[in-house]
């Protein structure tokens, strides 16, 4: 396992889904860039409580950032070559909102304490 962070836009709008034991969970696909600005896709599973909600809150081309453990995985296309893509069970989720309101919890608008 790996620990990993990711930074992308989410592809699509999350979705919840049920297991067999009635548990629910959230999927959802985000796209990252690398360095070199080629694209990864990273298949994204949640199930705890706050990032299936922040997920949910979420709409196609949002911007977010995910915390959690990644495996990497290969997949191929209609033209036969062969992608990187990631699965990540993510832990935690990050996105503009929760950055502006932490930022009002601790204190303001970000300018430096008198």
């Amino acid at each position: 396992m790996i620990d990993g962070l990711i930074a992308g836009r989410l592809m699509g709008d999350a979705s919840r889904r049920v297991d067999k034991t009635g548990r629910s969970y959230i999927v959802a696909r985000v796209l990252a860039r690398n360095k070199a600005d080629e694209e990864h896709i990273v298949n994204v599973i949640a199930f705890d409580d706050a990032p299936c909600a922040a997920l949910l809150a979420l709409g196609d081309g949002d911007a977010i950032a995910l915390s959690g453990s990644l495996t990497p995985k290969v997949w191929t296309d209609k033209q036969g070559n062969h992608r990187p893509s990631l699965d990540m069970i993510a832990v935690h989720v990050l996105t503009a909102y929760h950055v502006g309101h932490k930022q009002a919890a601790v204190g303001g608008s970000g300018s430096e304490p008198a």
